[in-house]
């Protein structure tokens, strides 16, 4: 299929008039599904059907990604966030579940916080907390991904996700190294946005149940945050995945799904 004979995307406007392309597959209750930095819906891709049918899903192309628009800016979390507020009420979905993982987990904090009558359970992976209190990555990490070469860029993001192990067995493409179609511009206010996180402050607030996994051999966002995170939001259950890296969704697949499903299952 090319380009000129894909379907049109559904599309949403945000507040400020920006195309939200969204894609809600299955059936049952929605589950919302949010993708990580500089990252269309693809990101979703290796494990959505595990929802399925059960579940419905619910997920967009960030703005800046995908089919969605690419704004000039600016670019922020909130602002993130209250453009899922806007594909759910496209959608005639008044509640739904949560599932965010790295800045699409910073995403689903901040959507908790600003719209909770919006959120029943939360699922925060491989995610930070944002500002001062959060464990930042090692500078070796950063300068490795500030690395003039794309395709290294590529080649050191596929070891952040992926242990070598599940590497080899699973030789890719993977779907979790970036949009190819992102401009430079709506990239660097993905990295802004995500930087600029800070809820701190505020995660007391969130008031659905959540549950917060990681990989404990992450080193894009150090599994650290995993207990920071949980100190902070009331009643936070925690699972970390032994030698999985910040892809735990993926590696893990079969134990991460079966933990989401059956803690989205329970009563209120």
């Amino acid at each position: 299929m090319t380009e000129h004979d894909r379907p049109a995307p559904a599309l949403a406007r945000a507040q400020d008039g920006t195309a939200l392309a969204h894609q809600h597959r299955g059936e049952g209750p929605p589950l919302v599904l949010l993708a990580g930095q500089a990252n269309d819906h693809h990101w979703w891709d290796g494990v959505r059907e595990d929802f399925h049918p059960l579940r419905s899903t619910v997920t967009l192309d960030t703005r800046g990604t995908g089919d969605s628009g690419k704004p000039e800016g600016p670019y922020s979390i909130g602002r993130f966030a209250d453009d899922v507020v806007a594909v759910l009420d496209a959608l005639g979905i008044a509640r739904a579940d949560v599932y965010g993982t790295s800045m699409g987990g910073r995403v689903a904090q901040s959507l908790a916080i600003r719209h909770p009558e919006r959120v029943r359970r939360l699922v925060l992976g491989c995610t930070s907390p944002g500002g001062p209190h959060a464990v930042e990555r090692d500078a070796s990490v950063r300068s490795s991904l500030a690395q003039p070469d794309a395709e290294a860029v590529r080649e050191v993001l596929a070891d952040l996700m992926y242990s070598p192990g599940w590497r080899a067995a699973n030789p890719g493409p993977y779907r979790t190294l970036g949009d190819p179609r992102m401009p430079a511009h709506a990239r660097r206010g993905h990295l802004a946005a995500s930087n600029a996180h800070d809820a701190w402050d505020d995660l007391p607030r969130i008031a659905a149940p959540t549950l917060i996994l990681h990989g404990d051999q992450d080193r894009l966002t150090p599994a650290d945050n995993l207990r920071l995170l949980a100190a902070r939001i009331p009643g936070a259950r925690t699972h970390l995945f032994p030698g999985a890296r910040h892809a735990y969704f993926e590696e893990c697949r079969a134990e991460a799904g079966e933990l989401v499903r059956r803690f989205l299952s329970e009563e209120d």
